[in-house]
C-alpha cells in the first residue's frame, strides 16, 4: 500500500447528488437472494479495490433491523475481521443529527426556522460581506442556502481549523469566522457549506444555553438507545474502531490521518464528527420514518421539504429523490478513511445504511443502495416478500 506524509484537509462529499444507478435487477426475488446479491456485490467490490478494508450494512424495514452484515477486514495490517459492532465514522451525515436538534428546538418554541442566527450568535457578524441587509436564517444555514463558503477559514489558518480537541470545537470556529466570507447573498442559491453547519450547531447550542454535544446526546442519541454513535469514541471501546484508509491523489493511502483525527477534527463537530454503526444508524433512520419519533409530522416534512430550485433537490441534511419509482430521502458523509450513507425509502419502509473504513472504491455507495431500495420495493409489491 503506497504511502505520503499526511495532511489536514477534511474531505467531504460536496452535496446530496443525486446518484445515476446502473439498472438493478427488475425481477421480483424472496428477501434471502436479495441479500444474497448484495453481500456478493460487497464482497466482489472489497476484493477489487484491493485495500484490505472493510464494508458494514444494514437493511430496516419499518421499526425493525431485517438484515446487518460486515465484510472485509477492520484492521489495515491484520487479519481482524468487523463485526455489526464495528465502528466507523459517519462524516456527514452529523448534518442530519444537527437539523433534527435544530427541529426539536422548533417544536419547543425556542427558536424559529426565520431567526437571523446572529440574535444568539452576534460574532456572526464578522463573516467577510455579512451584511444587516441580508442576514443569515436558521432556515438558510440547513439548507445550504446562507451564501457561505463551503469550509472555514482560508490559506494556512482555514487548513488548521480541521485540527483541534472534540470539546474545544466551539473556540476553533470562533477563532475563524472574521477569516470566512460568504460567496453568495443568503438565500440566493444553494452552495453546500460545512462552515455553514457548524455555525448552526452553535446558535443552537447559544439558543439552548446547553452544549451541543450534551443536547445531541440527551434529545437524539439516548432517547433512541444509540450506544454505540459518540462524537469521542470511549477508551473501553476503541478497540472497536475500524482502521481508516485515506484515499489521497495519484492513488497513495494513508492510515496516519484517520487514526489521528480520532482524537478532533477542529471546527468540525456539528458537521462531520460523528462515530456510528449501521445497526445505530439504522434506529434513527427508524426515527425518520416515524417509528420513535423524536420530530412530528410537520417537522419531518419541513425537514424534507426542498429549499431551492436546484436540480439535486435537498431539504434541511436531507437529499430528496421523487421519480416514477422511488420516493426517497437521504445523506452521505465522506472524511479521511471512510465513506457512510443512509437512505429511507418512504412508501415501503426500507431504509439501507452501508459504512465503509475508505474513501474510493468500484462501486459508487449511492448506487449500491438506490439498486437495493428498488429491487426490495419491486419484490415486495410482486408479493415475493411479505
Amino acid at each position: 500500500m503506497k504511502k505520503i506524509l499526511p495532511f489536514i484537509m477534511v474531505l467531504f462529499i460536496a452535496a446530496c447528488k443525486n446518484p445515476k444507478p446502473a439498472q438493478p435487477p427488475t425481477t421480483p426475488a424472496p428477501l434471502a437472494d436479495i441479500i444474497h446479491d448484495f453481500s456478493n456485490e460487497i464482497n466482489a467490490d472489497l476484493k477489487t479495490d484491493g485495500l484490505h478494508g472493510s464494508i458494514s450494512a444494514a437493511i430496516v424495514k419499518g421499526d425493525s433491523i431485517i438484515w446487518s452484515g460486515a465484510f472485509g477486514y477492520a484492521e489495515v495490517d491484520g487479519d481482524k475481521v468487523p463485526d455489526t459492532s464495528t465502528i466507523y465514522r459517519a462524516g456527514s451525515i452529523t448534518k442530519t443529527f444537527t437539523a433534527v436538534l435544530m427541529m426539536m428546538m422548533v417544536q419547543e418554541g425556542k427558536i424559529k426556522l426565520s431567526d437571523p442566527a446572529e440574535l444568539y450568535l452576534p460574532e456572526i457578524k464578522k463573516l467577510k460581506g455579512y451584511s444587516d441587509s441580508a442576514k443569515i436564517t436558521f432556515l438558510q444555514l440547513a439548507s445550504h442556502t446562507s451564501g457561505l463558503q463551503r469550509d472555514a477559514g482560508s490559506g494556512f489558518k482555514g487548513l488548521t481549523g480541521t485540527n483541534g480537541p472534540v470539546d474545544s470545537w466551539d473556540d476553533k470556529l470562533l477563532s475563524l469566522i472574521d477569516d470566512t466570507k460568504l460567496e453568495n447573498k443568503p438565500g440566493e442559491k444553494f452552495s453546500y457549506s460545512n462552515v455553514g453547519y457548524s455555525l448552526l450547531g452553535l446558535a443552537l447550542q447559544r439558543a439552548a444555553g446547553k452544549p451541543y454535544i450534551q443536547m445531541v446526546h440527551e434529545k437524539i442519541l439516548e432517547p433512541l438507545n444509540m450506544h454505540s454513535t459518540f462524537f469521542k469514541v470511549p477508551a473501553a471501546d476503541s478497540s472497536k474502531i475500524a482502521d481508516g484508509i485515506a484515499n489521497l491523489p495519484l492513488g497513495a493511502t494513508s492510515t496516519k490521518i484517520p487514526r489521528r483525527q480520532r482524537a478532533g477534527l477542529g471546527y468540525i463537530v456539528p458537521c462531520g464528527a460523528l462515530f456510528s454503526t449501521p445497526n445505530d444508524l439504522a434506529k434513527f433512520t427508524m426515527s425518520m420514518m416515524g417509528y420513535h419519533p423524536l420530530l412530528n409530522s410537520a417537522s419531518l416534512a419541513e425537514m424534507e421539504t426542498p429549499r431551492t430550485s436546484e436540480k439535486n433537490k435537498y431539504g434541511f441534511a436531507l437529499g430528496i429523490i421523487k421519480n416514477d419509482s422511488l420516493n426517497i430521502i437521504w445523506h452521505n458523509g465522506s472524511i479521511p478513511g471512510y465513506t457512510a450513507q443512509f437512505a429511507i425509502e418512504k412508501e415501503s419502509k426500507y431504509a439501507v445504511i452501508i459504512m465503509r473504513n475508505y474513501n474510493k472504491g468500484v462501486t459508487p455507495l449511492e448506487r449500491c443502495w438506490y439498486n437495493l431500495l428498488k429491487r426490495l420495493k419491486i419484490s415486495e409489491k410482486a408479493g415475493m416478500i411479505k
